[in-house]
């Protein structure tokens, strides 16, 4: 459901929650290092976050990107929809052209309520009440991942 772009950026805007601020703001080459995520890519698209307000940046020679408190109220919803496009989650997960609920595919059903909740929590839930939970999961941590 979620491309590799949003992928690459939903881990970067975490990793930033916990790692970026005002005072210790990251380039994006340092994020991309430490993330494994090609470094071109993720300058452009951390850029465009940035112009967005999803994200807060710095130009210069102390400059990179961080994330204010304004900003980690943002939704996960937000990072997607600036990356991809969020049209993606109204097409069928087996990507036939007339699935919908009176032209169901054979995984229609299955996938609606996953599909539901998921947008649902990536509506509602702000950057940093995700980042909290993704580093209070014990099995998939901030620092197990890097």
């Amino acid at each position: 459901m979620l491309s590799k772009a949003s992928k690459y950026v939903i881990s970067a805007v975490l990793y930033m929650t916990k790692n970026a601020t005002l005072e210790n703001k990251l380039g994006s080459l340092e994020i991309a290092k430490r993330l494994n995520i090609p470094a071109p890519f993720l300058a452009k698209s951390l850029q465009k976050l940035s112009k967005k307000g999803i994200i807060s940046s710095v130009k210069g020679p102390n400059g990179g990107f961080y994330l204010s408190n304004e900003n980690k109220d943002k939704t996960l919803f937000d990072v997607i929809d600036c990356v991809d496009s969020v049209e993606k989650f109204n097409q069928c997960y087996l990507g036939h052209e007339y699935c919908n609920e009176e032209n169901p595919c054979v995984v229609h059903f299955l996938y609606a309520p996953f599909k539901s909740t998921l947008i649902t929590k990536l509506k509602t839930k702000t950057i940093l009440q995700m980042a909290e939970e993704y580093q209070n999961n014990t099995n998939f941590t901030l620092k197990k991942r890097l």
